[in-house]
């Protein structure tokens, strides 16, 4: 097992990091006005009352301060120069730039874990995206599990009442049609308004209060964290329990389960035991996409309730051009998803331990 595992591993670092590079290298081509030195020409009193040449100046030493005078990569397209003999038609070549390139610096700082500075306000990416973490992490793995002990509640309760079955099937499916910013949108009308029902905080996190007692804090922070992570649980839940539902519908008809029934076996310790595990098998690949889909929904959902987490900071930083927050963020999406991978081929083998690793 630890075997496959680190398998996986290194056979999936270097699609991260081709990933990553082509991302990288877009990012920098499209960098070549990071603060938006054209917007603010016309929009800014002291760029208005400064010269041509200063501003040109103040755009110099910025590109200077960001790296980007740079070259981008080791090989650049460069014009050839004109020869009266050759044809008009403009040629290109390629120019060899050494090590001393945007690219290479990047990565040199990112094998040493330095994921750059931001555009805006000259931070470290670490710090920014580590602080908006704090915010992040409680939400997205509260949701997680929530939506996870949900399902597994909701399959057993469906496999047990069958008369409710297609009712709660019909509005799973409802629910599922609606998109994360609707479903976030109608919470926030229905439990955060004082014209319905004023229940809960419309957004924030709360006053850090150092006085308080760190039950209070846990309250606090239960108590604006609410609506947020009920967001996230009411999207990932219809289609892991339709999953979960289909596959435990299968494994009842099953020749196994008929010989527990004709043995006297208890409908629902044959349900528990024995059909629930093999049916966990189809859902497996779901469970593991769960969490990259969760960070991705927090962008949504921070953006709606104002929660100061890592979907607040890449929207920012989107709005502001700050690409190297943006790749510090698209770096934690890419790893997540490759841990979601191995979780599930780990989750595979516990479910079922005569899967063949190697295969």
């Amino acid at each position: 097992m630890r075997r496959f595992l680190v398998s996986r591993l290194v056979h999936s670092l270097p699609a991260a990091w081709a990933i990553l590079s082509v991302i990288f290298l877009l990012s920098r081509a499209l960098a070549s006005n990071p603060l938006g030195f054209e917007g603010s020409r016309g929009g800014n009193l002291s760029a208005r009352t400064a010269t041509p040449e200063q501003t040109q100046t103040a755009e110099r030493l910025l590109h200077q301060r960001l790296g980007l005078d740079l070259p981008l990569f080791y090989l650049t397209p460069a014009a050839a120069p004109k020869s009266p003999s050759r044809s008009p038609t403009l040629r290109w070549r390629w120019q060899w730039n050494g090590l001393h390139n945007q690219y290479h610096i990047w990565l040199r700082d990112l094998l040493h874990g330095n994921l750059g500075y931001s555009f805006r306000d000259n931070q470290p990416v670490t710090a920014l995206l580590l602080r908006a973490l704090g915010s992040t992490l409680p939400l997205t793995i509260a949701a997680f599990l929530v939506t996870i002990a949900a399902a597994h509640v909701l399959t057993l309760l469906l496999a047990r009442y069958r008369g409710i079955r297609y009712a709660v099937l019909g509005g799973l499916h409802m629910l599922h049609a609606l998109p994360l910013f609707v479903v976030a949108l109608l919470l926030l009308l229905l439990l955060a308004n004082p014209d319905m029902l004023a229940l809960f905080p419309a957004y924030g996190m709360g006053r850090a209060d150092s006085t308080a007692s760190w039950n209070s804090q846990l309250l606090g922070f239960l108590h604006h964290i609410t609506l947020p992570l009920l967001s996230l649980v009411l999207v990932s839940l219809p289609a892991l329990v339709v999953q979960l539902d289909n596959s435990l519908q299968q494994e009842l008809k099953t020749d196994y389960v008929v010989t527990a029934r004709a043995k006297g076996l208890a409908n629902r310790l044959v349900v528990r035991r024995h059909a629930l595990r093999n049916a966990l098998l189809p859902a497996i690949i779901y469970i593991a996409d769960l969490l990259p889909a969760l960070v991705a929904g927090a962008v949504v959902v921070e953006w709606i309730f104002a929660v100061p987490g890592m979907g607040r900071l890449l929207a920012e930083a989107a709005a502001a051009h700050d690409f190297p927050v943006l790749l510090g963020g698209v770096l934690l999406i890419a790893l997540t998803r490759l841990l979601a991978q191995i979780l599930a081929d780990w989750l595979s083998y516990q479910a079922d331990p005569r899967t063949r690793l190697e295969a």
